[in-house]
């Protein structure tokens, strides 16, 4: 049996990781008391009795809680931006190729990647790495999610002002999001995008879009040479290849909602075209995201627990 605990299962986050969790007979998860779950000396003590913990946490809180862990057999994935970054741990996103799985497979500290971030890379990094795209070259994202994104506080206030909120909201207009640095470092780019991140009046669905033109791409290469890279290495179970997404000539950013799978998309003519990602913020963005790492460590069938 997995010992497995959640340090701030009470979270958007951490309550879907229960969920998915609670039903498997191959893990057991260690729960503390109401009273006891901001504790430090119970939470000291479960970071370091369970096979693995997953952080649902503020950094700063994410870094104490990496900080009381001192069993050395602890495996510690982290949905925090605290690590994402940071030296001696390994991007949780193993479908970018060989040595991204080897190095969540390989560590005992991986990072769950953030659900924006999630689609930009998936969609940049494999051109980056094939000398489609140009490290220097300049690139702009948009990314449309749904409000559960933003947590218990943002859920609430979506319910009571309703209709105020039809309307999609740009937000992180300073080109300061949080999510930049690891957008910027795993794709391989030597400056960040321009990035428009959009919260919609629905739950939970993203949609990420990278607007492309010929001329950004290496010499002589194309839409399909775009499409050739995903397929060859979107092959699912989790992520996988389309070359649309669209129907009738629209992208719905709920086609994946309550799903924990992306699939990757590039749209457009032989001139401009469009890299498209597909998922839910709470799935392949965060819990489902978390649950698949986890059985990557644990050994299990790499969909256990999943919705795909």
């Amino acid at each position: 049996m997995f010992k497995v605990f959640i340090d701030g299962r009470e979270g958007t986050t951490g309550l879907r990781i229960s969920e998915r969790l609670s039903a498997r007979e191959d893990v057991e998860l260690i729960v503390l008391p109401e009273e006891k779950r901001k504790d430090a000396a119970a939470r000291k003590w479960a970071l370091n009795a369970c096979n693995a913990a997953i952080l649902c946490l503020p950094d700063a809180a994410a870094r104490e809680a990496v900080s009381m862990v001192e069993n050395p057999d602890t495996i510690v994935l982290d949905a925090s931006t605290a690590h994402r970054t940071a030296p001696g741990w390994a991007y949780g996103l193993p479908e970018l190729g060989a040595a991204a799985c080897a190095a969540v497979l390989s560590s005992k500290r991986v990072a769950v990647p953030g659900c924006h971030a999630s689609g930009f890379i998936a969609l940049v990094a494999p051109l980056v790495a094939a000398g489609l795209l140009s490290p220097e070259t300049p690139l702009s994202c948009t990314s449309l999610t749904g409000y559960s994104g933003g947590g218990k506080k943002m859920i609430a206030d979506y319910a009571e002002k309703g209709a105020i909120y039809d309307p999609p909201r740009p937000y992180g207009l300073a080109q300061a999001h949080k999510h930049l640095p690891e957008m910027t470092k795993i794709a391989g780019l030597t400056q960040p995008p321009v990035f428009l991140p959009v919260v919609g009046n629905f739950y939970s669905g993203m949609l990420v879009s990278v607007p492309l033109h010929r001329a950004q791409l290496a010499k002589g290469a194309g839409m399909k040479d775009v499409r050739a890279v995903y397929k060859s290495l979107y092959t699912g179970p989790v992520v996988s290849f389309r070359e649309t997404i669209s129907e009738g000539g629209f992208a719905s950013a709920g086609l994946l909602s309550g799903k924990d799978s992306m699939i990757v998309a590039c749209e457009g003519n032989g001139e401009r075209f469009t890299l498209l990602a597909v998922y839910d913020n709470l799935g392949k963005g965060a819990s489902g995201a978390a649950v698949q790492l986890l059985n990557m460590k644990m050994g299990a069938d790499l969909a256990a627990g999943l919705e795909l």
